[in-house]
């Protein structure tokens, strides 16, 4: 999912902004860094970022004024809220300006990466269509659209590993991973080649690419 998601991070600490960063980047990120609330108002409202993590406590504009400030200007990307603020009057002040969550710190950078993902699921939840190609994988009726044809309904599993791989079209994705977040109720990472191999039979054998080695990534109708 994190594949070409852009992101800005507004924190002032610039320690906490370079660990921030680069764990960021090597999850796949491209990210953007702001140590102060003023460019953090510039960068927010030019660059087409799809999800902001900011800091509260921020000089010259603190988080809740520049996520107003952003949300006033029409700016719709998602953001998480970073705070040392824990009470429940803080967490409803942060959302209230336009956050849409709230972590606060110190916090465990698996959460962090957790809710992060969550956000941008939100996104795509909301999406009505995923290209494949010429084709397009239509997320409310969880069928494939293809150009000629008509559409292709798709079983449960189907659609989430299909979804899961076309949400990221340059992320390979080993067995394992794909396992754990479309199978999690077994433990047995063949299952994911056997509903690659139903996919396949579906949409033909370009719809996922096997990369040998490492894993598969989507292809195409």
């Amino acid at each position: 999912m994190a594949d070409d998601v852009r992101v800005l991070l507004v924190e002032d600490d610039r320690e906490t902004a370079g660990m921030l960063s680069a764990l960021l980047t090597d999850e796949g990120y491209v990210v953007e860094v702001a140590h102060d609330g003023q460019r953090g108002l510039h960068l927010g409202l030019g660059r087409g970022h799809q999800l902001l993590v900011v800091d509260r406590g921020l000089p010259g504009i603190d988080g809740v004024d520049l996520v107003g400030r952003l949300r006033r200007a029409g700016v719709t990307a998602r953001v998480l809220l970073l705070t040392a603020f824990g009470e429940a009057a803080d967490r409803v002040l942060g959302l209230d300006s336009g956050a849409d969550d709230y972590l606060v710190k110190p916090f465990d950078v698996g959460e962090l990466l957790a809710r992060m993902r969550a956000l941008l699921r939100r996104d795509l939840d909301q999406a009505e269509a995923l290209p494949l190609g010429e084709a397009a994988i239509d997320l409310r009726r969880r069928e494939v659209l293809l150009p000629r044809g008509g559409p292709v309904p798709l079983s449960g599993r189907e659609f989430d590993l299909l979804r899961t791989l076309a949400a990221a079209p340059r992320t390979v994705f080993p067995r394992a991973r794909l396992r754990a977040s479309v199978f999690a109720d077994t433990t047995a990472d063949s299952i994911v080649d056997t509903y690659v191999y139903y996919l396949r039979r579906k949409l033909g054998r370009g719809v996922i690419r096997t990369v040998h080695g490492l894993g598969y990534r989507i292809g195409s109708v």
